[in-house]
Formats: structure tokens, sequence, C-alpha cells
């Protein structure tokens, strides 16, 4: 079956957001295991979120392709890198990280609206996010993404869960309001499967509601990958995830074990 089409294509570049359907629907039950084992066993990494209402929590790790085996199998035996090639227009994939989110049954935490991109050590045109769907998850729970936000040549400043900028003297814009203003706004969401993936840009500005579902958790893998052109750059802070252990300078190619190409192998 044919997932990445050039419609597909051409609605990546244009909207910086896709819905990709039943793309890794084959490799539901190992990633389930691998988050298993996962929210068991979590890495320093991990951050879990306890609503002050007393509500469920949301659990969230990052970086940890190389110790869960099933995450590392999908990494590099499933098509994930040919087809984040294809949407990105790029000759190879570069694997940046993996980010585990679990907003278990009830959970009030809202995701806030935000771009990946100033929160990591990277840069580039070329990037793409796989938000991977491990249950099935209505609209009104899903991923909200901003059609075209991606093009705005804009990074907002990157903030903490808890409000607090990441990155000290960091004078970018703020996220604008986006909810007291959806109506200007084209904002992408879907009802969606288990094994759908969300594909979106790095630089696009996207959110997540609270798990609507008082009965269903909400288990995402996120897989984020980058292209040809990829570069390392330094924030001048500890980013997210921190790749603390790495020493390229700004303007280095990524490259290093930590970023192993999964495309073509």
């Amino acid at each position: 079956m044919e997932f990445i089409d050039n419609k597909l294509i051409n609605d990546f570049s244009k909207n910086g957001v896709v819905l990709c359907k039943g793309i890794f629907k084959e490799w539901l039950d190992k990633l389930r295991i691998g988050v298993d084992k996962l929210i068991k066993n979590p890495s320093e990494r991990e951050r879990s979120y306890t609503p002050d209402d007393g509500t469920a929590p949301f659990f969230q790790d990052l970086v940890n392709w190389n110790r869960i085996p099933e995450f590392k199998d999908f990494i590099f035996k499933s098509n994930i890198g040919f087809y984040a090639a294809k949407l990105m227009n790029s000759n190879k994939s570069i694997f940046f990280h993996d980010h585990v989110l679990v907003k278990e049954p009830g959970s009030s935490i809202v995701t806030p609206w935000h771009q990946d991109k100033p929160y990591y050590c990277v840069d580039g045109e070329k990037s793409v996010s796989f938000w991977i769907a491990l249950d099935d998850i209505s609209k009104e729970g899903c991923l909200e993404c901003i059609a075209g936000s991606h093009l705005s040549n804009i990074l907002h400043k990157p903030k903490r869960f808890n409000g607090k900028d990441l990155y000290e003297n960091d004078n970018s814009l703020e996220v604008p309001d986006i909810d007291s203003n959806r109506a200007k706004y084209k904002i992408m969401s879907w009802d969606i499967k288990a094994g759908d993936a969300i594909a979106f840009d790095f630089r696009t500005l996207h959110g997540a509601s609270k798990n609507v579902d008082r009965i269903s958790r909400r288990r995402v893998f996120s897989a984020r990958i980058v292209g040809d052109d990829a570069f390392f750059v330094d924030r001048q802070g500890k980013g997210s995830p921190p790749f603390e252990n790495v020493k390229l300078q700004t303007g280095d190619k990524l490259i290093g074990e930590e970023f192993p190409v999964i495309y073509p192998l």
C-alpha cells in the first residue's frame, strides 16, 4: 500500500501537517509493549505531570530508542525513514529522538500551543515528527495543528509546562493567543485510529487538549526525524531533550551515534 503519495507530499509542503492513515498499524503491538516497558522503567528524562484537580496523570519520556528494543526495532525495521524522506523531499532521514506521551483517562493536562523547533538543538529546512496514535483518539481529544504556520519564518518563545521561559534572555515572540482567536486560524485535527500518524514539520504550531475520554488512555509514540540539510545549533540553554553529551558545535552536520541515519540504511 502506498501510504505517502504525491498529494500527501504536496499537502505536507503546503500545510506543514498531514494525516497518514493506517501507516504504522502493523507496529501497534510492538510499540504498545515498548511503552509499557518504559512506564515501568522510565529514564532520567521522564517528565510526568499530575493535575492539581486530582485527575489522571500525563506521562512523558524522551530518547529511549537505544534501551527499549521495541522502539529500536520500529525505528530501524519499519519504513519510517523512507516515509520521512519522501515527505521532507530529502535524500536521507536522520533519527533525532523519540518521545512517548501518555494521557491517562480523564487527564485534564493540556499541551499548550507551541512549535517544536525552538526546543531542539537542530536546524535546517527539512524535518518531520510522526505523532503515532497507539489508541483510537477522537478529534476533540486529538493533536491540533495550524496549517501553514511552518512558513511564517517565526520561531516563537519556547516555554516549560509551568509557563516559564525555557531559555534565559530569550527575546523571541510569544506564541499568540490561539484559543481566544480560533476563527483566525486554519486548525487541522482528525478523528484518528490506532496506527494512524499525524506528520508535521518542527516549525508547525500545534497543541493538544486534555484526554476527554474517561475510559481509554491516549498513548502516543512520537518519532522526530530530520533531513539531509540538518545541522547542530547551540540555543544557549538546556533544550528538550538536552543531549548534554553531544560535543557538536553550531553549524556542524548532525552526526554521531545519537543521531543514526535510518534511510537509506
